[in-house]
């Protein structure tokens, strides 16, 4: 049977790996903006110096593909702060006879209670909408202006391009986490 002392230690283990996979998502996230605004630059690159703008048809499945793996890790650094936040301090507090979990991995919560988080997270969202949605939808429209015959297969290919990446758009705005506290 495992006592109270070995469960915390057990508990305190776990958010420490916890933790690091957080910190590990949060920094391969954040590359990926960095990755997307290169790889732009290399296909525009291309497009440009070869007057081949059939290639503005790879941005949008950047933007998908790259935006798709930002959302998902998004989404889990958020996951592991809701799960330390509500059920590991939980149980931390009970072990501990706690009767408040305010003192319990109090980072947890105080991050995501200052003044400026919000106008912060409307930032984020902001800049992830205009490196994932818009410039893909901007390079779709430069596509649709810059050949003047598109075939039909081209037609439809951007147009399932536009759409996919209007559904990252919505799923960008439900997973923005704009909540206080």
């Amino acid at each position: 049977m495992i006592d109270s002392l070995n469960l915390l230690e057990i508990y305190l283990q776990e958010y420490q790996t916890l933790k690091a996979e957080q910190t590990a998502r949060i920094g391969f996230r954040d590359n990926l903006l960095y990755v997307t605004i290169a790889v732009f630059g290399g296909i525009l690159s291309f497009t440009l110096a070869n007057k081949n703008y059939y290639a503005l048809l790879i941005v949008p499945w950047v933007c998908l593909i790259l935006g798709w793996t930002y959302l998902v890790n998004d989404e889990k650094i958020s996951a592991l702060s809701r799960y330390m936040r509500y059920d590991l301090t939980e149980r931390i507090a009970k072990l501990t006879n706690q009767s408040t979990i305010d003192g319990i991995f109090g980072w947890e919560i105080a991050h995501r209670s200052d003044l400026n988080r919000k106008r912060r997270k409307i930032q984020q969202l902001i800049i992830d909408q205009l490196t994932f949605v818009l410039s893909g939808i901007i390079s779709l429209i430069a596509f649709w202006i810059l050949i003047p015959k598109i075939s039909i297969s081209l037609w439809i290919l951007s147009i399932v391009e536009l759409l996919l990446i209007l559904v990252l758009g919505i799923e960008i705005i439900i997973y923005s986490d704009l909540a206080k506290g």
